[in-house]
C-alpha cells in the first residue's frame, strides 16, 4: 500500500448514466495511478462513488490529474474531486 503522501480520495457525484466507473478507471490505469480501495451505492438513480489510489506513480502531478479528471466528469455529467488524503482527513477530522 503507498505511504499516506501518495493516496488521495476521488469522490464521483450524480446522476447514474452508463460508463461512470470505466471513465474513471480508465483514466487511472491510463496514468498509473493504482486504486487501494473503492466504495460505490446507487440511491435513487444518484450515483456515490469514493476511491482511495497510490498515485506514488502518477505520469502526472496532482493537480494537473485533478484537474483532468474533474474535466472527464463533466464530460459525463458528474462532479470528481480529488483532495490528498491528509487534507481530507483534516477537513472531516470530528
Amino acid at each position: 500500500m503507498g505511504k499516506k503522501a501518495d493516496r488521495t480520495i476521488i469522490t464521483v457525484v450524480g446522476k447514474d448514466t452508463v460508463g461512470i466507473i470505466a471513465k474513471v478507471c480508465t483514466y487511472l490505469a491510463d496514468n498509473g495511478i493504482n486504486v487501494l480501495d473503492i466504495s460505490q451505492t446507487i440511491v435513487q438513480g444518484f450515483f456515490n462513488m469514493m476511491m482511495i489510489v497510490d498515485m506514488k506513480d502518477a505520469a502526472k502531478p496532482f493537480g494537473q490529474c485533478a484537474k483532468e479528471l474533474e474535466e472527464a466528469g463533466q464530460s459525463i455529467g458528474v462532479a470528481i474531486k480529488c483532495q490528498k488524503e491528509e487534507i481530507f482527513n483534516k477537513m472531516h477530522r470530528i
